[in-house]
């Protein structure tokens, strides 16, 4: 049935009773996303404004170009500066996690694109106090270009810039597609960790170069891996990016609509979580005894109640195993749009790790 189309006076579409049409009295239907939003070209600068005005606590906006700080209260002239961003459309990453703890600046690009080298440049310069700033990058070939030209761009100012890159998914892992010549895993749901991390650090007084190394090696050592049972509906638009037939799961999906790997059938959960944790279990390499930190995502649309059992199967999995979880977070705080779907990270720890993931931290998104 074509979008928006009125069926006729009484006639019930596919799927359900048609709404009555208070103007006629003839029955209307719509199929698709309809979304709240005013202009899609002005969204993203929107969305940034009300989620500042919504957080003044802990956030400051700034304007020309665009990206959001840390409010005055909480700015700190004697720590390296986290700066982070991406494409919008994964809220709340990035711009959730700044604040005490975690990132000093979040960059927002238009969404699922990268934000420019300039956005990158003037808020590296904003909060670099002298102490250098870390650019926690997701490895995609916008955001490597921009952040790289945002470094270059500093460090002409004076300033130490260092860079970590984080690339967990499974899916792209040249070792999987065979591709030893493509960008290489993108960058998912372990950023957030990474960004815990090395905030930690950073609020302990840690140098640029130790956090450089901290968060090289929680990217190393984690992977992730998603499925999805629908695609993302972008800004404006009325239709997900891809179809799924009802009893198929896109298996490997990407962050921005891509894609999977494959198209599984759809099962109950302990399937779908089962197929993902062989994975991961096997690419992480651990073994009985070993201690992990899980986060179970959302990608946009998948209730609590969902990926609450999603994480229940990922914990029987790996018990089986003879593996511990010791730190989880379940929730969603890497988003897809309204994508139905979920990604599970896998992280293996220590008490180097854990210590950083437990120390205190004050964000739109994560808070203890």
């Amino acid at each position: 049935m074509t979008v928006g189309t009125t069926t006729d006076a009484g006639a019930a579409p596919p799927g359900g009773a048609a709404a009555p049409d208070r103007a006629s009295g003839a029955a209307r239907t719509t199929t698709g996303r309809r979304q709240f939003l005013n202009d899609r070209d002005e969204l993203v600068r929107e969305a940034v404004e009300g989620f500042c005005l919504a957080r003044p606590d802990l956030v400051e906006l700034r304007t020309d170009p665009l990206f959001v700080v840390r409010a005055p209260a909480h700015r700190r002239a004697d720590k390296v500066a986290l700066v982070s961003g991406g494409g919008s459309g994964h809220e709340p990453l990035h711009t959730g996690m700044v604040g005490p703890g975690m990132l000093d600046a979040a960059v927002p690009g238009a969404v699922f694109t990268s934000p420019t080298a300039l956005q990158v440049a003037a808020a590296t310069r904003f909060v670099d106090a002298g102490a250098g700033a870390l650019h926690v990058v997701k490895n995609y070939t916008g955001d490597v270009l921009n952040f790289r030209i945002a470094a270059e761009i500093a460090a002409d100012d004076g300033a130490r810039v260092g860079s970590v890159l984080v690339d967990d998914d499974l899916a792209t892992d040249p070792a999987v597609t065979g591709l030893d010549d493509g960008p290489g895993r993108r960058g998912t749901a372990a950023v957030v960790v990474v960004e815990k991390v090395c905030g930690a650090a950073a609020e302990q007084g840690a140098p640029l170069d130790e956090l450089v190394r901290l968060g090289r090696r929680v990217s190393a050592r984690s992977r992730t891996l998603a499925v999805a049972l629908t695609g993302p509906t972008h800004p404006g638009e009325r239709l997900p990016s891809f179809d799924l037939p009802e009893d198929t799961v896109e298996f490997g999906v990407g962050i921005h609509g891509e894609r999977g790997v494959d198209r599984r059938p759809f099962g109950p959960a302990r399937e779908l979580v089962g197929m993902i944790m062989d994975h991961l279990v096997d690419a992480v390499e651990v073994a009985r005894g070993d201690e992990v930190l899980v986060v179970v995502n959302g990608l946009g649309s998948t209730h609590p109640l969902e990926l609450s059992v999603a994480y229940r199967e990922v914990v029987r999995v790996l018990a089986a195993r003879g593996v511990e979880v010791v730190r989880r977070l379940v929730g969603s705080p890497v988003t897809s749009l309204d994508m139905a779907g979920l990604s599970v990270t896998l992280v293996p720890v220590d008490e180097e790790l854990v210590r950083h993931w437990d120390a205190p931290v004050r964000t739109a998104a994560l808070t203890w």
